[in-house]
């Protein structure tokens, strides 16, 4: 009974790890895409290693926060939350995950 309940324990909590990926995928499609797929206003574009390499070495606490607050650097700028005031820290925060995945 103990290794069934582990076995589901497990399970849940890599359907969790699944979800997150795929909030964060969804997150990006509908507000991200627009200008991180093509670059637009300076954003990196996602899966640009060389774009998104000095932004990742910085970490996901200064990514989370030019994205959730708006950033304006050389290169262009992120307005908050890529415009989308509506969405939650959390879902900018997956999008942002993804991204960075989708980018190393």
């Amino acid at each position: 009974m103990k290794k069934l309940v582990l076995a589901i324990s497990t399970i849940g909590l890599l359907g969790l790890a699944a979800n997150v990926q795929a909030s964060g995928q969804a997150t990006y499609q509908q507000a991200c895409f627009a200008c991180h797929g093509a670059g637009v206003a300076g954003a990196p574009k996602t899966g640009d290693k060389a774009a998104w390499k000095a932004r990742i070495a910085q970490g996901n606490d200064t990514l989370y926060k030019h994205a959730i607050e708006g950033y304006k650097g050389d290169k262009g700028f992120m307005p908050a939350k890529g415009g989308r005031a509506d969405l939650k820290d959390a879902d900018v925060k997956a999008a942002v995950d993804y991204m960075v995945a989708e980018s190393k």
